[in-house]
């Protein structure tokens, strides 16, 4: 079993929902992520998702635009999220860690020299926004291969067909995009998140995680009663932005943020 399924059997032995954060590597600037990763393990994060900065991020609102400008500014590559990675795992072997980007950087690697530096680097999953299932094989069994967790997205307008379809090609746990449009957007309807969670649940057994739109303490709860992990990321990315000049105040603004939300969730 992979670090993220034993992590999801864990929570779910113990009553509990997990929390993803999502930060962008290399934002504002490299020294700045594994530190920060780290932090937020400690303020209660079960899993952790590290976006690899694109110039193209064209499913990202302007919040997370512009920690990929910041981080690319830095020159900071595939490569180097790998290395903050291994980093990372020198001293926490335990945390899985989802990478999450475009499909751009892993393809001028090549699939098979990624999946091999990632299973290397300590990297659990991969969550490749323009990369359809029905086009991943071989990226697929490249991290087959690995052991590397391939997770897709699901929208609200994702139909059972096509929901069939991606679950079966998933491992991990499956993301589901609970807005139209891209991130950092604020009006969350948590009744129609449970009603698509439902019909998701219908079609796989892997745990559900929800992101999009949670953004407090309040929302993170209600989204946990629904589903099986919460998936912060603009929020967070926005307490980046806002210390970016003062990247020593970063770890305890985000924190304070996820410090709330985990308390709620298991309240």
């Amino acid at each position: 079993m992979s670090r993220i399924g034993q992590c999801f059997v864990d929570l779910k032995a113990n009553g509990r929902k997990a929390l993803i954060p999502f930060v962008t590597a290399g934002d504002p600037n490299p020294c700045v992520t594994v530190p920060l990763l780290h932090a937020m393990v400690e303020a209660g994060a079960d899993l952790l998702e590290l976006g690899v900065p694109f110039s193209d991020p064209m499913a990202e609102g302007p919040v997370i635009q512009k920690a990929c400008e910041r981080a690319l500014m830095h020159n900071t590559s595939l490569r180097d999220v790998l290395a903050m990675v291994k980093t990372f795992r020198q001293t926490n072997n335990k945390t899985p860690i989802i990478l999450m980007g475009y499909m751009n950087p892993v393809e001028a690697m090549g699939y098979q020299t990624f999946a091999q530096a990632a299973l290397e680097s300590g990297v659990d999953g991969l969550l490749t926004v323009d990369m359809p299932p029905e086009e991943a094989g071989d990226l697929l069994a490249a991290l087959a291969e690995a052991s590397i967790d391939p997770i897709f997205l699901l929208a609200p307008t994702t139909v059972d067909e096509r929901i069939a379809k991606i679950c079966a090609d998933t491992s991990g746990f499956v993301y589901y995009v609970s807005l139209k449009g891209v991130t950092g957007a604020v009006n969350l309807d948590v009744a129609a998140v449970a009603h698509k969670v439902k019909q998701i649940r219908r079609h796989t057994d892997l745990p559900i995680g929800v992101g999009f739109g949670i953004r407090d303490a309040e929302t993170a709860q209600r989204v946990a009663a629904v589903a099986d992990a919460v998936v912060v990321g603009s929020a967070v990315v926005s307490r980046v932005a806002e210390n970016a000049d003062q990247p020593e105040k970063i770890n305890e603004s985000v924190c304070s943020l996820l410090r709330g939300m985990r308390a709620a969730m298991d309240a």
